[in-house]
């Protein structure tokens, strides 16, 4: 039996880690919880049912009426909640938070020296080192499917036998489009993603291709591979999940049909699996499965990541935090869809600007907590400025 806190548990990934946790009562245990409060009726839903020791809410007025409605369970409330809560003694940490909030819950937990199931891709690129440094040897934990799927190919063959990771990326609802043609995407077809179910963040980052951009640091971070060692190709079934090629030529693949609940269960019982957590491609049916160089032209959000991870220091902070207002505003009718991914260039310009970087130069160094934050805060009033100059 494995004690777990799953963070963000109201959003997609912790409700379908809830999904898991109750479809396998006799493996795990859920001892903490923790959400926003965008959705309390659904957090409050999940406390009775798990009855939990813990549920945190960074929201103060949700937490008051998170002690009326589940009477005997300790409720954490305000800002650091989720961070207290990634804490606590467990076995595995579910850190399903979106974005940058979620850099010091996975701090707390890697701190915790509890293993670390990680979907918030944004704290490890924003961290970096400071995550990575922070990290005992196979402590975290991919939940990403193409995390997930890269490292269960990577046990195929030692670290030296590597000569590429290949990232697959569905291409979004706007695979094939040009440049134009995007200029007047509505929000409604930004959401319409063709394959996968996600928040409203995740599904407008894949849309863009920036989640594949994060991805692609993300798995520079987690598996020691150099950025132009990762290669990302369109693969719009989304059935091979991420490729690993070995320098004997052969490629190993982890396929499944595109169900988030499988590496959910992956990262909370590594490295065993659990029998039927979704189901298996169907090899009695014909299928077709295809695969297409990335149009970096039309979307460069991937081209800029990569820039961005060469960079250091506080630029993958920047790109991230630029990305998150970038999406705001285009979902708020402030900002055209392709300006969302020229904001977020000419923020990470500016950054360097303001810093005196020059690309090509070396790395920056490891930063600290404070100096990400720095960034982050930074980043986002320059993105709101450079947006409100288009506006």
């Amino acid at each position: 039996m494995r004690d777990v806190v799953i963070l963000g548990s109201t959003g997609s990934i912790g409700t379908q880690a809830v999904e898991v946790v109750q479809a396998n009562p006799g493996l795990f245990r859920v001892v903490g919880l923790a959400a926003g409060g965008s959705r309390l009726a659904t957090l409050i839903d999940q406390a009775r049912s798990l009855r939990p020791k813990i549920v945190a809410v960074s929201d103060e007025a949700g937490a008051a009426q998170l002690r009326q409605a589940v009477p005997g369970v300790a409720v954490w409330g305000g800002d650091g909640a989720a961070s207290r809560l990634a804490g606590v003694e467990c076995d595995v940490v579910l850190n399903g938070i979106t974005g940058a909030v979620g850099l010091l819950p996975t701090l707390a937990a890697l701190a915790a020296g509890t293993t670390l199931a990680l979907a918030n891709k944004e704290s490890l690129v924003i961290g970096g080192a400071l995550v990575t440094d922070a990290a005992k040897p196979g402590q975290i934990v991919p939940v990403d499917s193409e995390h997930s799927a890269l490292a269960q190919a990577l046990r195929s063959g030692r670290a030296n036998e590597v000569r590429k990771l290949i990232l697959t990326a569905s291409g979004g609802p706007f695979r094939g489009m040009t440049t134009d043609q995007l200029r007047n995407v509505t929000v409604a077809q930004a959401l319409a993603h063709p394959t996968w179910d996600m928040g409203r963040v995740v599904t407008i980052n894949s849309a863009t291709l920036v989640n594949k951009g994060l991805e692609l640091i993300e798995a520079w971070l987690l598996f020691g591979v150099g950025l132009d060692d990762i290669q990302v190709v369109v693969h719009p079934q989304s059935v091979v999940h991420s490729m690993v090629e070995f320098r004997d030529g052969s490629t190993i693949a982890q396929c499944s049909p595109p169900n988030m609940r499988l590496p959910i269960a992956l990262g909370l019982s590594w490295p065993q699996r659990i029998a039927d957590a979704a189901p298996a491609c169907d090899w009695s049916q014909a299928g077709e499965w295809t695969f297409e160089p990335l149009d970096s032209n039309t979307f460069p959000a991937v081209e800029l990541a990569r820039r961005v991870g060469k960079y250091g220091g506080g630029f993958p902070a920047v790109y991230n935090a630029a990305n998150e207002v970038a999406v705001d505003a285009f979902c708020a009718g402030e900002l055209g869809f392709t300006q969302i991914v020229s904001v977020v260039a000419g923020t990470v310009d500016a950054y360097a600007a303001w810093t005196a970087f020059q690309p090509g130069a070396k790395p920056m160094s490891p930063h600290t907590v404070d100096d990400v934050l720095a960034a982050d805060t930074w980043a986002r009033q320059a993105a709101a400025e450079l947006i409100a100059g288009r506006s």
